[in-house]
C-alpha cells in the first residue's frame, strides 16, 4: 500500500504540474498573440486605435476633450498606448502573463503535500503482516482534517467565512475520494 500511494503521488504531483504548466504556457502565448495583433493595429491604423482609447475614457466618465486629449498624449508613445490598449481594452498586464514554471511547481508541491496526508500513516503504522485497518482510518481521519484546516484558512484569508470554507473544501474533497474510490473498485472488479 506504501509503494503504491508513493507512486500515485509521484504521478499525481507530475500530472498536475505538466497540466498547469501546459495551461498556463497555452494561455500566455494567446495573450502575447492578442498584444501583438494589438500591436499591428496599433502600427496600422493608429488613428482607430485612438479612437478607442478615447472610447474607453469616455466610458470611465472623462469629457469628450479630457479623453481626446489622453488619448493623443499615450499615442505620442507607441510602447505606452500598447501597455494601455492591452490593459483596457484586452483587460491584461502585458508585464504579468504568467510564469508556467512556476505554477508547474508550485502545483506538483501541493499536490505533494496533499497526498502525504493520506501516505504518511502507512510511512509510520505498517510492519509486516500487520492489519491495514489502522492506517487506512488514520489517513481518512488526516484526510478530514485536512480539508477542513486548509478550508478554514482560505476562508480566513479570504472573508468568505471559515465554516463556509471549511465545508466546501470538506465536500468537494470527499466528494473526490469517494469518485476516486469507486472508480478504482469498478476497474479493480471488471480487470480482476
Amino acid at each position: 500500500i506504501l509503494f503504491a500511494g508513493l507512486a500515485g503521488l509521484l504521478a499525481g504531483a507530475f500530472s498536475m504540474a505538466a497540466g498547469e504548466y501546459v495551461s498556463v504556457a497555452s494561455q500566455r502565448d494567446l495573450f502575447r498573440r492578442e498584444i501583438a495583433m494589438e500591436a499591428s493595429e496599433l502600427r496600422d491604423k493608429p488613428e482607430e486605435e485612438q479612437r478607442e482609447l478615447e472610447l474607453i475614457y469616455r466610458a470611465k466618465g472623462l469629457t469628450k476633450e479630457t479623453a481626446a486629449a489622453t488619448a493623443a498624449q499615450l499615442m505620442a508613445d507607441p510602447d505606452r498606448a500598447l501597455d494601455t490598449l492591452a490593459r483596457e481594452e484586452l483587460g491584461l498586464n502585458p508585464d504579468e502573463l504568467g510564469s508556467p514554471v512556476k505554477v508547474a511547481l508550485s502545483s506538483f508541491i501541493a499536490f505533494a503535500i496533499g497526498a502525504c496526508v493520506v501516505v504518511i500513516p502507512y510511512l509510520f503504522f505498517t510492519a509486516p503482516g500487520a492489519s491495514t485497518t489502522a492506517p487506512l482510518y488514520l489517513a481518512i481521519a488526516m484526510a478530514v482534517i485536512s480539508l477542513l484546516a486548509v478550508g478554514g484558512v482560505v476562508g480566513r484569508l479570504s472573508g468568505r467565512g471559515v465554516v463556509f470554507s471549511a465545508l466546501r473544501q470538506f465536500v468537494w474533497g470527499s466528494g473526490a475520494a469517494l469518485i476516486t474510490f469507486f472508480v478504482g473498485r469498478l476497474v479493480g472488479i471488471s480487470i480482476g
